[in-house]
């Protein structure tokens, strides 16, 4: 574009606004002498005025006058000119792009007039734009307009309302309401010698048609400044203007499509992307070896809303605007409702950082615009961008914050006198989160100076993102204090957070300058930190880009040749060409900028991978000479080519330089019997002191996270897993299982020791560690009548509800039978005839001591046999970690009446005979103790303590009545299993659990690697759950093709009609007329749901989105699948078809109704009646639904589905059941 205009405009500007701003700040009393001395007059309060030295002003502006009077303190009387003055110009460059695209909300220009110069367009729609912008005050600002004298002041309150307007979709470059900034905006505004005039008629409305105009306006407005300190050594302050140079747009497609865009490539290599990059350069041709290499690290297959970008010197943002439009062509290419792609790149994809704030406003502003082209609601849907400013955390009074923050709730206690005393306890400076944040704050001290050249750990980012949402929430929801502190920490804990993450491009165009030219403090920072890269900024930057990418993401820089070649860079040349890949290069010598002429900016474009592929042939162009537009077309057309060269060549030269165009890869039995305590150790376990916190389902948590088969502390250490198995006691059952929490043990139960109440006394209680892991025998607390006791393998830890007690391990079998014995539930009756089976009673159970070895032995075999028909039969149901698949698919047989009537034939067996172990194994005990005539040894079948057991397993007296349960829930369960394939957490092809991660990462790889062959799995993890056939992959249809697929399709309506008569018997009632597969849908789509939340105890693994009572659309969405983009999916593919499925089948019975009469009219009308009820609902959770989309809800596992559910207000069903809350709508 040409820059002519702009260079002219944009300096003057400069010096214009910082003038006016000069100007109104001494009328507010601030200013300074000639040595930089602030000056402030005193403000004098007269009646509803205050006077600042000789001006009268509202007393309205004292609050705000008093910020300013605050901030020149704290930042010197300069820095405040320059904030305001670029904050304005800033603002109106930003207002004037926008009223020339049409922008704008109200439809007028705000600082021009399309068809009178000088005017403005809004002065002559006064009350369309007051009732746009400042409704409340339509009446007064309409009264002004017909005043015909006070254009002026209403002029300023119009400019002033829409910055206000603008302020919920740019809060980072228009302040809300009360902005201290707005007492600076110039007088005389529509005047003709206005500072806007120049704004207008100095660039012609043809410059101002693609955003980069932006860039340039920055570039150009720091420029006297930029000359001004370039070669001395700069302040802070001063770096920005030293080291900002706008990137050529060639230079940048070069960059990102060869980061970018390879990324996607790699992939994809038939993709239609690289038709869109003219400058992606091809690789060059690699041995098979190198092939080999670069096919094993290339990931089979890339989500759009994965790759990550981030520029970490990102200026006014003129990197990420190609990084956009790229990611834009691979979200089109997946198939992304357009209007959708623009806020999930902002939010997910694209990343920036900058240490000066007028950069990172306008660069934030540049993507927004970018966004709105394609997104007309953009400025609606309340986009988080991910675009900072660094900030330092020097002047902050931490403790304050901290204290006002009130992050984790505490509530003081005491008579009104000590309510606003000080109280340390409220700090929790031992929390996890005030360490983090101290830390967090301790490395941004000297922000401004360093960048992003600050190290964050990526081990911390998991932790800031959680620590992130959390102030976020506070900020939105807490009480005025909170709001406050929140809003001051949210940016450094953002920015830590960008740091902590890892990127799969990092693009950019580093600050240059010389060891010579940095200050004190980034001196010793490059010293102390880059060794192999201190001679220089961009060298910094260079080698800590790879420090911020994922293992094989691109580096893509440009920056000066130098590295290249001199001595100082020999030691950086050497880690590069032994750890990177080099991919491609332009190297473009002198000119390459056309804003710099000569010889002293020599510069090169590449693009480096972050692992090391041996042999590999990188692409070079050598482009030294010619002018920009030369090197440009060179590029294009692929001239001076150099692709035959080896990385590991350029080691052969002495110092490495990168010479790439040269030519070369358990009365008397009591007091005669020893007591079980000292033959095996009884334990009382761990008390978490918040089970809310630490405890969960094993089913609500990534299993990625899970350790299952820890064997100590040390192991559950170097695991690095969070949750471990964990006894806690349970229902009645005996012999094995109750396998349902587990518990965050993480880094050795760091955050369970440490939680502590508001004095900061411990509250948990973390005792007999040395026994968690190690192979135990269990038991519940609390018991109604029974006791039920549990052999434990190793792995797991146990709290006081699930007491444990540590056999030798050649005791654990007998004793376990010893402690399921009638005998001990007598003993234990007559110790604690409460029931609850304490540590004490345990421990005093007798072991008599003519309990010979022989008769040990018999036991323990009968014990082994117990516990490994218990162990099976709490496999074989799906809340079992070690579930493998459904009994119904353990056998070849095709028809399921066949099936369930083995399966009954075989329950039957394996409870006669454990009804025989146990019985034989009481009347050893009995006869060993001597008292079998006091005691029979008979076990009833109800406690034959089996899930396939319907007399342990319902409260129900009537034979009849208890099969038909049986037989119902059986089938049931065969649903839920099916549903289960359906989401992909089972397989037909794969045994086990096969996806139960989180965030549906890794999924697509589980596909490609066919698991789900057979019978794949949806796609997205959503599905439809409707009375009727309105979609095709719905949970009916699918449960249909699974029982085809998997028992045949000559058996299928055999089957149907039996899984249907099943259902019947208790799940719901029969319905007469009803096919076999309309029962099935009934029960799914009533039933199902009530069924699966007793299943999961209320804590859902497949969440029932349900638009209300009419039931216009339900869908069950699989919690380890669910995503930030799933509610935008669930929208776009399944309510949003659904609306129009609905009017057109109303249209259909309208048009019907118009020719029908009679009981078929009454019919059709009362159809049409309920089809309108269903739009209507359907219309509104729409609108519900979009809200949430926007929002881009996350969700993390560790929080359980107690908290996760409840972030999605009244979209989901059964809220307060689960939540123990009603819904929160936001």
């Amino acid at each position: 574009m040409n820059t002519n205009n702009i260079k002219k405009y944009a300096p003057q500007a400069r010096n214009d606004f910082r003038d006016a701003v000069i100007q109104k700040l001494t009328t507010l009393g601030i200013a300074a002498d000639k040595k930089g001395n602030l000056q402030i007059a005193e403000a004098e309060t007269i009646g509803e005025t205050v006077r600042y030295g000789q001006f009268d002003y509202p007393l309205s502006t004292l609050p705000r006058r008093e910020r300013l009077v605050k901030r020149a303190r704290e930042q010197g009387f300069e820095v405040l000119v320059e904030h305001c003055a670029y904050t304005w110009f800033n603002r109106l460059c930003a207002i004037r792009y926008m009223e020339l695209h049409g922008y704008l909300e109200h439809g007028f220009r705000m600082l021009s007039h399309p068809e009178t110069p000088a005017a403005f367009e809004v002065l002559d729609h006064v009350p369309e734009v007051a009732e746009a912008l400042l409704p409340e005050s339509k009446a007064q600002l309409v009264e002004m307009k017909l005043s015909g004298n006070q254009d002026e002041a209403l002029y300023r309150e119009l400019l002033l309302g829409q910055c206000h307007a603008l302020h919920h979709a740019m809060p980072f470059l228009f302040e809300a309401v009360d902005d201290e900034a707005e007492l600076l905006l110039p007088d005389n505004l529509t005047r003709t010698d206005s500072i806007l005039r120049g704004l207008v008629d100095d660039i012609p409305e043809e410059d101002w048609e693609q955003v980069e105009v932006i860039g340039w306006l920055y570039q150009f407005y720091i420029s006297e400044k930029k000359d001004a300190v370039i070669g001395k050594v700069v302040k802070s302050e001063d770096i920005p203007a030293a080291t900002q140079l706008f990137t050529p747009n060639w230079i940048v497609q070069y960059l990102v499509q060869n980061s970018v865009g390879r990324q996607w490539l790699q992939t994809y290599p038939d993709s239609p992307l690289k038709d869109k990059m003219e400058y992606y350069i091809e690789p060059a041709e690699q041995t098979p070896e190198v092939q080999a290499q670069l096919a094993a690290i290339t990931p089979a297959s890339i989500e759009p809303e994965s790759i990550k970008v981030l520029d970490p010197a990102c200026g006014s943002g003129h990197i990420l605007i190609e990084a956009y439009n790229v990611l834009k062509n691979i979200y089109e290419e997946r198939g992304y409702r357009g209007r959708d792609i623009p806020q999930l790149i902002l939010e997910n994809n694209i990343f920036g950082l900058d240490i000066d704030d007028r950069a990172a406003q306008l660069s934030g502003f540049a993507l927004l615009m970018m966004a709105r082209q394609d997104d007309r609601r953009i400025f609606t849907r309340d986009v988080r961008l991910n675009i900072v400013s660094l900030q330092e955390s020097l002047h902050l009074d931490i403790a304050k914050l901290w204290q006002q923050l009130n992050f984790h709730q505490q509530v003081q206690t005491g008579s009104m006198g000590d309510m606003f005393a000080e109280n340390t306890a409220l700090t929790q400076t031992d929390s996890a989160e005030y360490q983090l944040l101290m830390r967090t704050l301790k490395r941004f001290v000297n922000a401004k100076t360093l960048g992003s050249l600050i190290q964050v750990p990526q081990e911390e980012e998991a932790e800031l993102k959680v620590f992130l949402d959390a102030l976020y929430r506070l900020e939105q929801e807490g009480d005025f204090q909170q709001k406050a502190a929140a809003k001051v920490f949210i940016p450094f804990i953002q920015q830590a957070w960008i740091l902590a993450q890892r990127y799969d491009a990092v693009v950019a165009n580093p600050p240059y300058m010389g060891n010579s030219g940095m200050n004190s403090e980034l001196k010793e920072f490059a010293k102390n930190n880059f060794p192999d890269s201190k001679a220089d900024l961009f060298a910094m930057f260079m080698q800590h880009a790879f420090s911020l990418l994922k293992e094989n993401g691109f580096n893509a820089q440009v920056n000066m040749q130098s590295w290249m070649f001199l001595s100082s860079y020999e030691a950086l040349r050497g880690w590069l060409l032994n750890n990177k890949t080099f991919i491609t290069m332009a190297h473009l010598g002198a000119r390459a900028f056309g804003q710099i002429s000569g010889e002293v900016v020599q510069t090169t474009v590449w693009v480096v991978n972050n692992n090391h592929t041996e042999f590999y042939r990188p692409v070079f162009f050598r482009l030294i000479n010619g002018s920009e537009e030369e090197k440009k077309s060179a590029l294009i057309s692929r001239k001076n080519m150099f692709n035959h060269t080896l990385q590991n060549d350029f080691k052969k030269i002495p110092g490495s330089p990168i010479a790439y165009w040269l030519s070369e890869n358990m009365r008397n039995i009591f007091t005669n019997s020893t007591l079980l305590g000292s033959l095996s150790p009884v334990k009382q376990g761990l008390a978490t002191a918040n089970n809310d916190v630490f405890l969960r389902l094993w089913t609500e948590i990534s299993s990625k996270k899970l350790n299952p088969n820890c064997e100590s502390i040390k192991d559950s250490i170097t695991s690095k897993k969070k949750w471990f198995p964990y006894n806690k006691g349970g229902d009645y059952r005996k012999y094995y299982g109750n396998k349902e929490f587990v518990v965050n043990w993480e880094n050795d139960g760091y955050e369970i020791k440490n939680f502590t109440d508001i004095s900061g006394k411990v509250r948990s209680r973390a005792q007999n560690t040395d026994y968690f892991f190690k192979p135990s025998i269990t038991w519940s607390f609390v018991s109604s009548a029974y006791f039920g006791v549990r052999y434990c393998e190793n792995g797991s830890i146990f709290d006081v509800g699930g007491s444990s007690t540590f056999p030798k391990a050649e005791d654990h079998y007998w004793l376990t039978v010893f402690l399921c014995s009638k005998q001990v539930f007598e003993f234990m009756k007559i110790m604690n005839p409460t029931l609850n089976f304490q540590v004490g009673n345990i421990a005093s159970l007798p072991i008599i001591n003519s309990l010979d070895t022989a008769t040990k032995e018999i036991l323990n075999g009968i014990g082994k046999e117990l516990v490994e028909i218990h162990k099976n039969d709490w496999n074989n149901y799906e809340t079992a970690q070690n579930f493998i698949k459904n009994e119904f698919l353990k056998t070849t047989e095709n028809k399921i009446k066949i099936i369930y009537d083995n399966l009954i034939k075989i329950n039957k067996g394996i409870i006669q005979y454990v009804i025989k172990l146990e019985e034989k194994a009481n009347k050893i005990l009995l006869h060993a103790y001597g008292i079998e005539s006091e005691i029979d040894c008979n076990i009833h079948p109800k406690d034959v303590t089996l899930s396939i057991n319907p007399m342990y397993r319902y409260s129900i007296s009537d034979h009849n009545e208890r099969q038909n349960r049986f037989q119902s829930d059986t089938h049931l369960e065969l649903l839920s299993y099916i549903i289960g394939c359906q989401m992909g957490r089972y397989s037909l092809d794969r045994e086990g659990l096969v996806y139960a991660h989180e965030g549906n990462k890794g999924f697509a790889d589980l596909v490609a690697e066919g698991a789900y062959k057979t019978f794949p799995a949806d796609s997205d993890g959503i599905l439809p759950l409707m009375d009727d056939e309105w979609f095709e992959d719905d949970v009916t249809s699918r449960v249909k093709e699974f029982v085809r697929t998997v028992w045949g399709e000559e058996n299928l309506q055999e089957n149907l009609e039996f899984i249907a008569e099943s259902l019947c018997l208790y799940a719901i009632k029969p319905k007469k007329g009803e096919s076999a597969l309309e029962t099935i849908r009934r029960y799914l789509s009533t039933q199902f749901w009530k069924d699966h939340l007793k299943m999961y105890k209320k804590r859902p693994i497949y969440w029932l989105f349900s638009s209300g009572k009419e039931k216009a659309f339900e869908c069950l969405v699989y919690l380890h699948r669910y995503n930030d983009a799933t509610l935008s999916r669930m929208r776009t593919e399944y309510v949003v078809p659904l609306l129009a499925r609905y009017q057109a089948n109303i249209d259909r019975l309208n048009d019907q109704l118009d020719e029908a009469s009679g009981g078929e009219a009454t019919r059709l009308k009362r159809e049409r009646d309920s089809l309108i009820k269903k739009f209507s609902e359907l219309r509104s959770y729409d609108d519900r639904l979009r809200h949430y989309a926007d929002m881009r809800i996350s969700i993390d596992l560790d929080d359980g589905v107690k908290v996760n559910y409840g972030k999605f207000g009244d979209l989901l069903a059964d809220v307060k059941a689960i939540t123990g809350n009603a819904p929160e709508v936001i």
